[in-house]
C-alpha cells in the first residue's frame, strides 16, 4: 500500500488530494510541522525532514508536483493527466510545476514570517512584500480561469490540484480576499470537489487520532 507522510494543509496536501481523486488506497501518516523539529524520528525515514514523503514499493519521492504526476501515470490511464499527443501537454506540465515553483514559494515566506517565527522575528514588511509577489504571479491564473473552467485540456487535471493547493494555502493565509472574481469562482469549484473534501476529512481525522495539533497554515484560535 502507498504510504504518505503529511502535515496538515502543507504541500503534501497535493498528493493526498491526488490519491483521493484517483480512488487509491493509502496509509496516511500525520506529522507535526515542521517535522524536522518536532518529529526527530522522522529523519530516519526521510533525512531531509521535509514533507511530502511518499513510499510506494521501492519508490521514494519528496516533491509534491512530481508525486501527483507519478501517481497519475503509474495508476492511469486517467483524465487527470495529459498525454504527450494532446495539444495542451506542454501547458499541463507548466501549470503542474507553476503551482509549486511559482506560487507556493512566496507563500512559504508569508507563512514563515507571519506565523511560524517567534514573535520577535516576525516581519510585517516581508509578509506584505511576498503577499504582493504572490498576487502578482497569480495574474497568470486569473487570465486563464477568466476564459475557462480549468487550467488546461478542457478538464480537471493534476495541474488544477497543484495550483489548487496554492489557492487553498492563500485562503488559509487570508489572501483569498484579494482574488479576482474569476479566480475566486475557480477556487470555490475546486474546494467543492468530493475528492478535495475527502482529503480534508482524512487529514482532520488522522490528526485527531494521532494527537497532532493545530494546522500551521491557520491562525491560532
Amino acid at each position: 500500500m502507498i504510504t504518505l507522510y503529511h502535515c496538515a494543509s502543507a504541500r503534501s496536501f497535493r498528493p493526498l488530494w491526488m490519491l483521493e481523486e484517483l480512488g487509491l488506497a493509502y496509509d496516511l501518516k500525520m506529522l507535526p510541522f515542521p517535522p524536522r523539529m518536532f518529529a526527530k524520528d522522522y529523519l530516519a525515514i526521510n533525512p531531509l525532514g521535509t514533507i511530502p514523503y511518499l513510499i510506494d514499493g521501492e519508490t521514494r519521492m519528496t516533491e509534491s508536483a512530481g508525486i501527483c504526476h507519478y501517481l497519475g501515470i503509474k495508476y492511469g490511464p486517467t483524465p487527470l493527466t495529459v498525454a504527450p499527443e494532446e495539444a495542451d501537454y506542454g501547458a499541463y506540465l507548466n501549470w503542474l510545476h507553476f503551482g509549486e515553483a511559482t506560487l507556493t514559494f512566496p507563500q512559504a515566506l508569508v507563512l514563515r514570517y507571519s506565523r511560524l517565527e517567534p514573535p520577535e522575528r516576525r516581519s510585517p514588511q516581508v509578509v506584505e512584500d511576498y503577499s504582493r509577489w504572490f498576487l502578482g504571479r497569480l495574474r497568470a491564473v486569473d487570465a486563464v480561469v477568466a476564459a475557462q473552467e480549468t487550467l488546461c485540456a478542457g478538464r480537471f487535471t493534476a495541474a488544477d490540484v497543484s495550483v489548487g493547493y496554492a489557492l487553498m494555502l492563500a485562503n488559509n493565509l487570508g489572501l483569498a480576499r484579494e482574488f479576482v472574481p474569476a479566480t475566486q469562482a475557480y477556487w470555490q469549484r475546486l474546494a467543492a470537489r468530493r475528492a478535495f473534501l475527502r482529503a480534508l476529512a482524512a487529514q482532520e481525522e488522522t490528526a485527531r487520532r494521532d494527537g497532532i495539533g493545530q494546522d500551521p497554515t491557520k491562525k491560532a484560535g
